[in-house]
């Protein structure tokens, strides 16, 4: 697997809202940097991705404009465009800023070490 390859399933398993799909991606050392707060470890990761699937109903996240800032064997970071569109208390809602997550290959397949969602930059 690329890490395109796991960028797009990352991608593919927030849309289904569904912790068990996320989980074997996530590395156990995790840390998640949200507007809200910051989640050290798989655990605090769970919780907050929890939240928001419960959060967000119906639920579409894209990335765009992929910048590999550093591409090894082992590592990489990439930055990116993010956008997400869902039902919130009963009402659409939509949103998005830019994103930078950093995979490691860990065992033959990449995990999602770190990841970075704000506001996009004026």
């Amino acid at each position: 697997m690329t890490p395109e390859d796991f960028l797009a399933q990352y991608t593919a398993a927030l849309e289904t809202q569904n912790w068990d799909n996320v989980a074997p991606l996530i590395h156990a050392d995790c840390i998640a940097v949200f507007t809200e707060d910051t989640y050290k470890g798989k655990a605090a990761v769970e919780s907050a991705f929890r939240k928001t699937f419960d959060l967000i109903k119906d639920e579409t996240y894209a990335i765009e404009n992929l910048h590999w800032v550093l591409r090894k064997e082992d590592v990489v970071i990439v930055n990116y465009n993010f956008h997400w569109s869902g039902i919130i208390h009963g009402k659409p809602a939509a949103g998005g800023g830019r994103g930078t997550a950093t995979l490691v290959l860990e065992d033959g397949r990449w995990r999602l070490l770190s990841e970075h969602l704000g506001p996009n930059p004026r």
